[in-house]
C-alpha cells in the first residue's frame, strides 16, 4: 500500500470528548505522583494541572468550535441569497465533516435550482417579447394607415395572439418543472404543412416589424430580403413531437439564420424520415459566414452570441443569446439531439427527433 494510499481515520466527537477527560485525568494522577516523591506543595501540582487541562481543553474546543462558526457564517450567507458559499473541511470524516458535506450538497442543490429558476424566466420572456413585437407592428401599422386590416393582416395577428396564449399556458405547467418532470403534449403531424406555416408565420413576422421599422425610423432593421426554402422529402412525411416545443427549435433556428445571413441569402428547412417509426431529422442552414469549429460546442450555451459581431448580418441586431439555448432546451425534453453538422457554406443546424418522445427527469 503506498504511503499516500494511508490515511488515519479521524474520531469522532465523542471519542475526542472521552480522550480529552482520560487526558486530563493522566495528567492530573501524573503531577500528583511526581508531586508525592518531590515533596512538591499540592498547591503548586493543582495549578499546574488546572493550567494543562485548560490548554488541551482548548485545543480541542478550537479544533470544534471553528469549523461550527464556518458553518454558521455559510448558513446566514444561504439565507440571505448567496448560494455560492461553501464549507471547507468536509472531508474531515468525522459528524463536523458529514454536516459540512450536508450543507455543502444543500447549498449546491439551492444554486442549481436558483439557476433553472434564473434560466427559465428568461426563456420564458424571450419567447414571449417574440409575439408580442410582432403583434404590436402589425397593429401600428394598422393604425397608423400602412397597411389595411384585410383577412391577411388579421390572420397574422390572430397567429400571434393564439401563440401568446400558448405560452402563457405554458406558464401553468412550469410548475411541474419543480418535480422534476416537463410534460410534452406529443402528437403524431403532417411534416410539410406544419413546417410551411412556421416559415410563412416568420416571413410576415419579419415584413410587419420591417414595415413599423420603416415608419418609425427605427435605427433596428429586420430582414425581408432573406428567402426561406423548405425541402420536405418525401412531401408525405409524418412526424411526432410537441408542436409547440417544435414551433420554438424552428423559429429560434429561421430567426438566427436569417439574421446571420448575407443580403438576399437563402435560408433552407429540410426535413427527412429518421431511422425509427415516426422520427424526425430536420436541418435549418443559412448562407452565412458559419461557426468557427472551435465554437460549436459554446454555440447552445445561455448569453452566447457568437465569437465575432461582425458574424451577424445587417439585420442582425446582437439578439439576447438565447434562441439557440431554448432550442437545446426543447429539443432535450423530446429526448432527442441538436448539435451543428459540417457544412461547405454557411451554418447547419441537424436536429434529431425520436419517434415517440418520452418525459425527461430535470431533476
Amino acid at each position: 500500500m503506498n504511503r499516500s494510499q494511508v490515511r488515519l481515520r479521524p474520531f469522532p466527537i465523542k471519542a475526542k470528548l472521552g480522550t480529552l477527560v482520560v487526558v486530563s485525568v493522566f495528567i492530573t494522577t501524573g503531577l500528583l505522583i511526581v508531586a508525592l516523591r518531590t515533596d512538591t506543595e499540592l498547591r503548586f501540582i493543582t495549578v499546574f494541572s488546572v493550567i494543562a487541562t485548560l490548554l488541551i481543553t482548548q485545543f480541542v474546543a478550537h479544533g470544534l468550535a471553528s469549523p461550527l462558526a464556518e458553518m454558521t457564517t455559510v448558513a446566514r450567507a444561504i439565507s440571505h441569497g448567496d448560494y455560492t458559499r461553501r464549507v471547507s473541511g468536509s472531508d474531515r470524516g468525522d459528524e463536523l465533516g458529514s454536516l459540512a458535506e450536508m450543507i455543502n450538497r444543500m447549498a449546491d442543490d439551492l444554486e442549481a435550482q436558483d439557476h433553472h429558476r434564473k434560466e427559465l424566466v428568461a426563456n420564458v420572456s424571450h419567447e414571449l417579447r417574440t409575439p408580442i413585437a410582432a403583434l404590436r407592428a402589425v397593429l401600428e401599422n394598422v393604425v397608423d394607415g400602412v397597411s389595411e386590416a384585410d383577412p391577411e393582416t388579421m390572420r397574422t395577428a390572430l397567429k400571434q395572439t393564439e401563440r401568446l396564449g400558448r405560452l402563457v399556458e405554458t406558464l401553468l405547467d412550469l410548475s411541474r418543472l419543480d418535480h422534476g418532470v416537463v410534460p410534452l403534449r406529443a402528437r403524431r403531424f403532417e411534416v410539410w404543412p406544419y413546417l410551411s406555416g412556421v416559415l410563412k408565420e416568420a416571413q410576415l413576422t419579419g415584413a410587419a416589424v420591417a414595415r413599423r421599422n420603416l415608419v418609425s425610423n427605427s435605427g433596428s432593421h429586420s430582414r425581408t430580403d432573406v428567402h426561406l426554402h423548405l425541402d420536405v422529402s418525401p412531401p408525405e412525411l409524418a412526424g411526432y413531437a410537441d408542436a409547440e416545443r417544435l414551433h420554438q427549435v424552428v423559429a429560434n433556428l429561421i430567426d438566427n439564420a436569417v439574421k446571420h445571413s448575407p443580403p438576399h441569402g437563402r435560408v433552407t428547412v429540410r426535413a427527412r424520415a429518421g431511422t425509427q417509426p415516426e422520427s424526425l431529422e430536420i436541418e435549418v442552414q443559412d448562407e452565412g459566414p458559419g461557426i468557427p469549429r472551435s465554437e460549436w460546442h459554446r454555440v447552445f450555451e445561455r448569453f452566447n452570441r457568437g465569437a465575432s459581431p461582425k458574424a451577424h448580418g445587417p439585420g442582425s441586431d446582437g439578439g439576447t443569446g438565447l434562441g439557440l439555448a431554448i432550442a437545446r432546451w426543447a429539443v432535450d425534453l423530446h429526448g432527442g439531439r441538436i448539435r451543428v453538422a459540417e457544412s461547405a457554406r454557411g451554418c447547419r443546424i441537424h436536429i434529431t427527433l425520436p419517434g415517440r418522445a418520452p418525459q425527461v427527469d430535470l431533476t
